[in-house]
C-alpha cells in the first residue's frame, strides 16, 4: 500500500522543523531562532501505531511577501500542499493569532485537503487555554495544542492525522494496470516522453524549465495492455536561480514514486547524471520500486561506437547504489527506442513480482557458502542456516543465521549477487532481513 503524505505548513518560525524532527526522531531540518531558515522541504517516514506515512517539512509561508526567498518558500509549500493527503497547519500560541494566519488558512482551505489545525509552544494547557481557543476563529475546526520542543500532545495530534488516511484501497488492489512514474529534474523531457507515447499533446511542454504545473495521470496502451503514466510536475518559473528551481521536483517526485510500481528516472544526455538525479533515484531505491534510467535527448549527442558504453559506465559509477537498474537511451523528440520502454517496464514488473521456491533458494545459499566462506570475528564464524522469500514488490528475503552481527553488509551483497545471477531480478531492488536462530533450535 502506498504511504499517505502529510505536509507541515505555516508561517515562518512557528516550529515546523522542531515538530518534524521530534516526530522523525532525528535532527533532519536545520532549526534556528530566526524565520526562513528551512529553505528546502525535507521528508521522513513516520510510524504511528500500525500506520506509516511520509511527512514533509516546508519553508514558512509569508502570503504577501515580495522577498525572493520567501516567494520561493511559498512555491515550495504550495507543491507540498498539492502533493499531501493531509495538511498539518502549525501556528504559534505565543505569537497569537495574526493576520498572516488567516491568509495561510485561506490558501489551505482552497486546497480542499483535510487540515489539522495545530497550535504549537503550548507547554502548559492551563496557562494557554484561552489563547488556544482563539484559534477557533480560523474556522478550521478544533485546534490541537502541542509543544514540539517538549513533545507534548503528540498522541492526540497523530490520532487526528491518521483519521484522514484513505482506507486500505480496494479500488487500487483491483486496478492491476502497471503504474509508471516519470521523474527527474525540470526540463529533461518528462512531459515530452508521455506526449510522444500517447501521440497527443496532453501535457503542456515548453522550453522554460518547470512549466508543467500539475501532476497528470495518463493512460497509455501498448500491445493491448494499459499503463498508467504519472507525470511529475515542475512549477511556474519564479526564480532565475537554476539550483533553486531543481529543488522543486523533489516532493512531487516523492508523491509520484509512492504511487508507482516502476519509476523511470529521466536524465538529460546533454548534462549527464547530476546530484539531483541521484537524489531522486535514491528515493525510488529506498522505497523498493522498480527503476529504469532513461537517458533522454540521445539524438542530440555526437556519438561513436564507444559513446553509449562510456555513458552507461558513468551512470553505473554515479548511481552505484542501484546497479540493478535498467538503462535506456531514448529521444522523446524523434521517438528513438521509446518502443523499448514498454518491454523494459514489463521486464521490471515481472522481476518485482518474481517468487523463488524456498528449496531452490537454499541450494543457492549452500553453493554460495561453499564458494566463499562466511566471515568470522574473534574465533566465531557466521553460520547461515536457512533462507526464504517472504514478499514481492520488492522481492524480500529472510536469512536465518547464528549471529546477525557477523553478517556483514559485504556478505549480504555477495548473497544478493548470487541470487541475481540465478534469477536476474532486473530493474528491482532486493531486500534482506537477517534473523538470529540459536544452534539448539536447528
Amino acid at each position: 500500500m502506498n504511504k499517505p503524505i502529510v505536509a507541515i505548513v505555516g508561517r515562518p518560525n512557528v516550529g515546523k522543523s522542531t515538530l518534524f524532527n521530534a516526530l522523525a526522531g532525528e535532527r533532519i531540518s536545520i532549526v534556528k531562532d530566526y524565520p526562513g531558515v528551512t529553505r528546502d522541504r525535507i521528508y521522513a517516514d513516520i510510524a504511528w501505531l500500525d500506520m506509516q506515512f511520509t511527512m514533509i517539512d516546508t519553508g514558512g509561508i509569508e502570503p504577501e511577501s515580495k522577498d525572493m526567498m520567501l516567494t520561493y518558500m511559498r512555491e515550495q509549500a504550495q507543491i507540498a500542499i498539492d502533493t499531501a493527503d493531509v495538511i498539518v497547519f502549525l501556528t504559534d500560541v505565543r505569537q497569537g493569532l495574526v493576520d498572516a494566519d488567516y491568509k495561510v488558512a485561506e490558501l489551505l482551505r482552497r486546497s480542499m485537503k483535510p487540515i489539522v489545525l495545530t497550535v504549537n509552544k503550548v507547554d502548559s494547557f492551563q496557562k494557554f487555554e484561552a489563547d488556544v481557543y482563539e484559534f477557533y476563529n480560523l474556522g478550521l475546526g478544533d485546534p490541537f495544542p502541542i509543544s514540539a520542543s517538549s513533545k507534548l500532545g503528540f498522541g492526540e495530534l497523530l490520532d487526528e492525522i491518521v483519521k484522514y488516511f484513505p482506507e486500505t484501497g480496494h479500488e487500487e488492489e483491483e486496478d492491476d494496470r502497471p503504474r509508471v512514474a516519470i521523474v527527474g529534474k525540470p526540463n529533461v523531457g518528462k512531459s515530452s516522453i508521455i506526449n510522444r507515447l500517447t501521440g497527443e499533446s496532453l501535457v503542456i511542454v515548453s522550453d522554460i524549465a518547470g512549466t508543467t504545473r500539475d501532476a497528470v495521470d495518463t493512460t497509455v496502451v501498448s500491445h493491448g495492455r494499459e499503463y498508467i503514466f504519472i507525470d511529475t510536475a515542475g512549477l511556474r518559473r519564479k526564480s532565475k536561480i537554476k539550483e533553486d528551481l531543481e529543488h522543486f521536483s523533489i516532493v512531487r517526485s516523492i508523491g509520484a514514486i509512492e504511487r508507482a510500481d516502476v519509476v523511470v528516472v529521466v536524465i538529460d544526455a546533454l548534462e549527464g547524471v547530476t546530484e539531483q538525479d541521484a537524489k531522486i533515484a535514491g528515493i525510488a531505491h529506498e522505497r523498493g520500486k522498480g527503476i529504469i534510467v532513461a537517458v533522454n535527448k540521445w539524438d542530440a549527442i555526437e556519438k561513436n561506437d564507444k559513446t553509449m558504453y562510456r555513458f552507461r559506465d558513468k551512470i553505473r559509477e554515479i548511481l552505484s547504489f542501484i546497479p540493478y537498474a535498467e538503462i535506456l537511451f531514448i529521444s522523446a523528440l524523434s521517438g528513438q527506442r521509446l518502443n523499448k520502454l514498454f518491454d523494459t517496464i514489463d521486464l521490471v514488473i515481472q522481476s518485482q513480482n518474481l517468487r523463488v521456491a524456498t528449496g531452490v533458494l537454499n541450494e543457492i545459499l549452500a553453493e554460495a557458502v561453499a564458494l566463499q566462506q562466511p566471515p568470522s570475528d574473534k574465533g566465531k564464524r557466521l553460520k547461515l542456516y536457512y533462507i526464504t522469500q517472504v514478499a514481492v514488490k520488492p522481492p524480500t528475503f529472510v536469512i536465518f543465521v547464528n549471529d546477525k552481527d557477523l553478517m556483514h553488509f559485504s556478505y549480504t551483497r555477495y548473497i544478493e549477487n548470487k541470487i541475481r545471477e540465478a534469477f536476474g531480478f532486473s530493474g528491482t531492488s532486493i531486500k534482506f532481513f537477517i534473523r538470529e536462530r540459536k544452534e539448539k533450535e536447528q
